[in-house]
């Protein structure tokens, strides 16, 4: 139960936070005995429902302090639609959509318009996104792709160099914090894409909670309050945001805070009127512009200008493209292609595993945690990684620009070339390093950019069946601390290498071109049985999350907790956040209640054993973001499971029940 210090302004406060009421349910009929119809209300410690917004005990919405990780959280279950978030006011407002029939199209827009007000420093309308969607009436899955691109005016050294000729000094303050990080904003057009071909309900009616949240205010909490005191130096740069996230004396707005935010009420209420348009031409669009350009920080610090225009902006289009979807056992795995190399890098993974019996390798002591991963478990999965990695660094980028290996993904995912790669691991012994594949003379250099920290993930099941699970990222915390018109500017560009060349002088895929959309490691996936014809049969399961460039190992340890060693939607979750990018460092969670870090790691048996097998260990602490709705049956009928990230301040919500 939470009954922290700020219980009592926030019950003074309670007439100007948003209340959003039980969504309704179904009959009781269908449900097991005892069943207790709670509604897109959240279950307190006690195991009683509260109305997010309330203020009462138990309201997860009540600000606490980042705890890194929340021990003891259980599956939820509905009945028919649910949404799972990082962020309790993101899930009231989709879970009222969906309960006025509203699809998950719908309700993704009502879920993006609150966390980029409530989690600023991870996403917005300033940033950028992909996801997929599963239309159940028409059995199809598509993948929307609203990355952000390069303005038109972009050269190859943009991010290295002030001028290409006359100036090769690098951008001030730094390429992050110069508008030349900044891309052409996604997320508007992106959302509108996607309600426009899945949406039932008024465009118009969908913003209506994350206005009111920003006009009346929200209390800040922890992982805001953390992003806020520990950027303050470059938010403080800006004028807007330093007014937004400062106290009067210069302080950083603390947890708990009272927060409001009228400038993005009154963008949302444009882009409800408007459409996204009214984000890429008109005033905002200007602003936009304009901020880009600064050349003077609120200190009199030289900041070198981007080079966006007005036309960079209004020709900006979300895309729908063919999800990478591939078999793994009996199921089918859907992922998001490029630009995105998440999708890739988690099917390659995958496809290497299928070749080993990863059930025998199961947790052990398997707890509400998660259990103890063992050590053979951790140890292929991180090699298979590894060569995962070893393929994305060099061969993916925006394919249009960048054509895949023989012009097919499937040159990097067929079966026969992935039991390859499985050849090539030692059961004892770890490759440290792993070298792509050799698909003959392709001159490209090897690109290792490993950003993208200020990211939000979240899942939506409606009740018609239709699946959504999106992504979207300012890209590092607070982005490129540029703020206008209520919302944070993006840093997307520097997921692109910052040099067009490797060491070797090989041109790097992911470089930057005018236009182009930089690579990144966002990985939403859906799930489905393989049917008796081969087809996509039965949808099973739909995850994702934040991360960076770790993301796919996010993800593949929660498809591997599920589907091979019977996890459930939040055991999933919760378990041990484990993994390799393409170096000999294999990354063991530290904030797992079930890693002993004492002594060095010396007292936990998993972390030894995979010393002897030559892995290098970090323990740092993982802020994964895994939000994560399987379908799953009780007493032979069918429900929706769902699970939030322990490391983060989610909960799911839906037509649910307690049983």
């Amino acid at each position: 139960m939470k009954t922290g210090p700020y219980f009592k302004l926030l019950t003074a406060i309670s007439a100007s936070t948003l209340l959003l009421t039980s969504c309704g349910g179904g009959s009781d009929a269908s449900l097991p005995v005892a069943a207790k119809d709670v509604s897109c209300l959240a279950m307190n410690s006690s195991g009683s429902s509260v109305v997010i917004g309330s203020n009462l005990p138990g309201d997860p919405s009540l600000p606490e302090a980042a705890s890194g990780y929340r021990t003891g959280l259980k599956p939820i279950y509905a009945q028919t639609y649910m949404v799972t978030t990082s962020n309790a006011y993101a899930s009231a407002a989709g879970c009222a959509v969906l309960k006025k029939g509203g699809t998950a199209a719908d309700a993704a827009v009502a879920v993006q318009a609150v966390l980029g007000l409530t989690v600023p420093e991870a996403t917005g309308l300033g940033s950028g996104g992909v996801l997929l969607y599963y239309d159940a009436s028409k059995k199809t899955v598509q993948a929307y792709d609203g990355r952000e691109s390069a303005p038109s005016a972009a050269t190859e050294n943009y991010l290295r160099y002030v001028d290409d000729t006359n100036d090769l000094s690098a951008p001030k303050p730094n390429a992050r914090a110069s508008g030349r990080s900044i891309g052409n904003i996604g997320v508007p057009r992106l959302i509108e894409a996607l309600q426009r071909d899945h949406g039932t309900l008024a465009w118009k009616d969908l913003f209506g909670d994350a206005i009111t949240l920003s006009t009346n205010g929200f209390p800040i909490g922890g992982r805001l309050a953390a992003a806020i005191a520990s950027n303050a130096s470059n938010l403080k740069r800006d004028p807007e945001a330093a007014a937004y996230f400062f106290n009067a004396d210069g302080s950083p707005k603390a947890l708990g805070t009272l927060l409001k935010n009228p400038a993005y009420a009154n963008t949302l209420k444009a882009m409800a009127n408007s459409g996204a348009n009214a984000l890429y031409t008109g005033q905002i669009a200007q602003d936009i512009v304009k901020k880009i350009a600064t050349t003077t920080g609120a200190d009199g610090s030289v900041i070198t200008p981007g080079k966006t225009t007005l036309a960079d902006l209004a020709n900006y289009q979300a895309k729908v493209r063919d999800p990478i979807c591939t078999t793994y056992r009996s199921y089918w795995i859907c992922g998001m292609p490029p630009p995105s190399s998440g999708g890739i890098a988690v099917a390659s993974a995958l496809g290497i595993l299928e070749n080993f019996n990863l059930q025998q390798l199961k947790p052990t002591a398997i707890d509400l945690e998660g259990g103890k991963p063992t050590v053979q478990g951790v140890h292929l999965i991180t090699e298979a990684e590894r060569m995962a990695y070893a393929d994305r660094d060099k061969y993916v980028a925006d394919t249009d620009f960048i054509p895949p290996p023989n012009g097919t993904w499937n040159t990097l995912l067929n079966k026969p070339y992935l039991q390859s790669r499985a050849a090539l691991i030692n059961i004892n012994k770890s490759m440290g390093t792993a070298v792509a594949g050799n698909f003959g003379p392709v001159p490209l250099g090897v690109d290792k950019t490993m950003i993208e920290h200020g990211t939000n993930q979240f899942t939506i099941v409606d009740g018609s069946g239709n699946v959504l699970t999106a992504t979207t990222t300012v890209e590092s915390s607070m982005g490129s601390f540029h703020m206008t018109n209520g919302f944070l500017l993006n840093n997307q560009l520097t997921d692109f290498s910052a040099s067009p060349t490797d060491t070797t002088g090989a041109l790097v895929a992911n470089r930057v071109q005018p236009g182009k959309r930089p690579r990144s490691s966002m990985a939403p996936t859906l799930i489905f049985k393989i049917a008796a014809d081969g087809s996509k049969g039965d949808f099973v399961m739909a995850t994702g999350s934040p991360g960076g460039g770790t993301i796919p190992q996010y993800v593949v340890k929660t498809i591997v907790g599920v589907l091979d060693w019977g996890l459930d939607a939040q055991q999933s979750s919760n378990l041990v956040d484990f993994g390799a990018s393409n170096s000999p460092v294999t990354t063991v969670g530290g904030e797992h209640p079930n890693i002993n870090t004492s002594n060095g790691g010396a007292n936990d048996p998993l972390l030894t054993g995979l010393v002897a097998r030559g892995h290098t260990i970090s323990t740092a602490a993982q802020a994964s973001g895994v939000n994560t709705i399987l379908r799953t049956s009780i007493n032979q009928s069918s429900f929706l499971q769902g699970g939030t990230d322990p490391r983060r301040e989610g909960v799911v919500l839906g037509d649910t029940f307690a049983h």
